[in-house]
């Protein structure tokens, strides 16, 4: 290998440098609130994030450790995105963890290692890389669900994600292992030449087809491998529920593109239909069993299923009549509509913990009501958060929404325009969910636990919170700018 090898990967050596560090360091902090620890973790969150963003700028494009790692413009932007998404995560939820006795280093560590498996995820252009960046981040996360080794509901919840995890990794690695067999390659550019060159056994290619979108659908928490997303989401700590709804989607939305797009766009006609039954399933699952849901966490678990039903039309939508010319569009689409859940998905549950104290969980919707009488700017927040989840102007949400559909719609193929019509009228049926909450904060009476008692937060706190709030509405108002970045990511990273 050559320096330049290494240099392409300098931002997750740097990464990998700096968890190790951390997780001695702490080792001799006796302070509770772990300041050194904290602020450590920011500053390596920092360095790691404005790297990618400087690399991506530039337009760099390299492979690293023999090509199984590609440093190129969406694993730039991507691994910025979860960076910020990290540290903003970590700093919202710092009264929070104190409070419950989990502000420990664990958390910090976990939380960089979880990020490093991300990012192994997002570059990864070899199968094995792939499978190496998938456990990375799943073991990260199953030791975090279990944070709070005495709480029973934790527990459980990270067994049901461990057994659940192993078996969506399971089928992907069966997945792989077919099209490793059919094609003689780890390599997904390998596997994308001799793919097109013909010679295969179709039925083969296809069957470990199944598995792999089957395992990416259980990444992704896609009905109908949704299972674990609800009691997960519930029963996980908060601060690490938002771990889980943020990165990790990320990187989901990456490996689909490396393995689907990347590496078997030649059966994109076979991968392209499952993912349309993934996304339909999703929209009518998610949206119709949220109406249901009086736990917020178990309701924004549901909405996260249809949320990334969602982002699947616009990957399922790329190439049509055997020609590619929409994939620019539909994938740019796509990913402009992760990025934008991620960024709602963080205010939406830091909104939970802002709500929580010691001895109590603000899981329940009646926690939010009167909410606007104890504190206006927050319930306004919150307001913009739901808008945004359901889609409607003048929000982000309702731009990425429109630009999903606009990819289905301009495909002028009559099934997709159906499926576009269709997410339409399930997203106004979702919308009902969403307005709930809002009416429960404007229009509802404060319970008595809660009547007269302020909302406290440290500052950084409430200005991320309401950075995060301005952002939903500037981005929704002024989306040019993002999207113009999410088309670049794609454009320069696919051939």
């Amino acid at each position: 290998m050559n320096a330049m090898n290494y240099l392409a990967a300098a931002p997750e050596i740097l990464l990998l440098c700096a968890a190790l560090l951390i997780a001695m360091v702490d080792l001799w902090v006796t302070d509770p609130a772990r300041r050194v620890t904290y602020y450590l973790t920011q500053l390596t969150l920092a360095s790691y994030a404005a790297l990618h963003l400087v690399a991506f700028s530039t337009g760099s494009k390299q492979l690293a450790l023999q090509g199984m790692f590609s440093a190129d413009a969406m694993t730039h932007l991507l691994c910025a995105v979860s960076a910020i998404a990290v540290a903003a995560v970590l700093l919202l939820s710092r009264p929070y963890a104190q409070a419950r006795e989990i502000l420990k280093g664990e958390l910090f560590t976990l939380s960089l290692f979880m990020l490093l498996g991300v990012a192994i995820m997002i570059g990864a252009t070899h199968f094995l890389v792939v499978y190496l960046g998938l456990e990375l981040m799943r073991l990260s996360l199953y030791a975090l669900v279990a944070l709070r080794r005495d709480h029973a509901v934790s527990t459980e919840a990270a067994m049901k994600y461990f057994v659940l995890g192993a078996l969506a990794s399971g089928f992907l690695l069966y997945g792989l292992s077919m099209v490793y067999g059919a094609t003689g390659s780890l390599s997904i550019p390998q596997v994308y030449a001799t793919i097109a060159a013909g010679a295969l056994n179709p039925g083969v290619m296809v069957f470990g087809l199944v598995f792999i979108v089957a395992g990416l659908a259980f990444k992704l928490g896609a009905a109908p491998f949704h299972m674990w997303v609800p009691d997960v989401y519930q029963g996980a700590p908060t601060v690490v529920t938002l771990l889980i709804g943020t990165a990790p989607k990320l990187a989901a939305f990456a490996i689909t593109i490396r393995l689907l797009v990347e590496g078997l766009l030649s059966l994109a006609f076979d991968w392209q239909q499952m993912l349309l039954v993934l996304s339909v399933f999703s929209l009518i699952i998610g949206n119709i069993v949220a109406i249901a849901q009086t736990n917020i966490k178990r309701m924004l678990a549901y909405s996260t299923i249809a949320q990334m039903g969602f982002m699947l039309l616009g990957l399922a939508s790329g190439v049509m009549d055997g020609t590619g010319m929409h994939r620019f569009n539909a994938y740019s689409s796509s990913l402009f509509y992760a990025v934008s859940y991620v960024m709602t998905t963080i205010g939406s549950f830091a909104m939970v913990m802002l709500l929580a104290r010691q001895g109590h969980e603000a899981e329940q919707l009646s926690d939010f009501a009167g909410l606007s009488q104890r504190s206006p700017w927050y319930a306004l927040v919150m307001t913009l958060l739901m808008l945004s989840l359901a889609g409607i102007p003048p929000t982000v949400g309702f731009y990425a929404k429109m630009a999903v559909l606009q990819a289905l719609v301009v495909t002028a193929q009559p099934l997709y325009i159906g499926v576009a019509v269709l997410a339409v009228l399930l997203s106004l049926i979702g919308a009902f969910y969403y307005l709930r909450v809002i009416k429960t904060m404007w229009f509802d009476a404060p319970a008595q636990l809660h009547a007269g008692q302020a909302i406290q937060a440290p500052l950084d706190v409430r200005a991320v919170l309401s950075l995060g709030g301005v952002a939903v509405l500037g981005f929704g108002l002024l989306p040019g700018g993002l999207m113009a970045w999410c088309t670049q990511a794609i454009v320069n990273t696919l051939p």
